[in-house]
């Protein structure tokens, strides 16, 4: 893999967090407890990459490396008191890991670089977002569609773990400002509360479109 995305996500870590990689075309070996039954090939390269690259968070954040198996909604179950994220794409796999304190959550999400299709948008973004949208020039506003939806799903990853929830994209409002946003819920996802803002990461780096957020 590129060192651009490592280095990029490495730049964009809050204090005391550790960062972890693979190339899923990679071939890793997975720790007892990670079985992935029934997986297709390509699936389990993933999830076994994904593995490999969360173990070497923890390292990085001067935690032990261990097990990390899915839990009933198929998230990562990390090690208690710690928090953390996995996200990939055809060619990179992306891991982060702390020790839960000023955070409660993080989440990180990758997404390769190509414009997101005009048929999702009503379903990615709301009107207002759209909007924004409209004052860039056309041949951008994909790429930007994209940074909202890959912004979206880091928070999303975020606060999973705290609320147990499965969530529609509605559920947030994301202004983009450079390489940073603020997402804003729009409902009570107990704890968070509605008006809670969220404030994150987002860039081009090697190809892809990354995004990172804490909570």
């Amino acid at each position: 893999m590129p060192d651009a995305l490592p280095g990029a996500l490495q730049r964009l870590l809050p204090p005391g967090a550790g960062a972890g990689w693979a190339d899923p075309r990679g071939n890793y070996p997975l720790w007892p407890g990670e079985a992935l039954p029934g997986a297709m090939p390509a699936r389990r390269a993933e999830f076994a990459a994904g593995r490999h690259a969360a173990r070497m968070a923890l390292q990085r954040a001067s935690l032990p490396p261990v097990a990390i198996p899915y839990g009933p909604d198929r998230a990562p179950v990390w090690p208690a008191g710690v928090i953390g994220s996995i996200s990939h794409s055809a060619t990179a796999c992306l891991a982060v890991a702390m020790r839960a304190g000023p955070w409660r959550g993080i989440g990180v999400d990758l997404e390769p670089a190509v414009p997101l299709d005009p048929t999702l948008w009503d379903t990615v973004l709301l009107p207002r977002e759209q909007a924004a949208l409209a004052h860039l020039p056309p041949a951008d506003r994909g790429l930007a569609a994209l940074r909202i939806f890959c912004a979206k799903e880091a928070v999303f990853k975020a606060h999973h773990p705290l609320t147990q929830a499965l969530v529609g994209f509605e559920v947030m409002a994301v202004v983009l400002t450079g390489q940073t946003f603020t997402g804003t819920f729009l409902t009570d996802i107990p704890p968070l509360g509605r008006g809670e803002r969220v404030q994150g990461h987002v860039m081009h780096a090697d190809g892809h479109i990354l995004a990172l957020a804490t909570v």
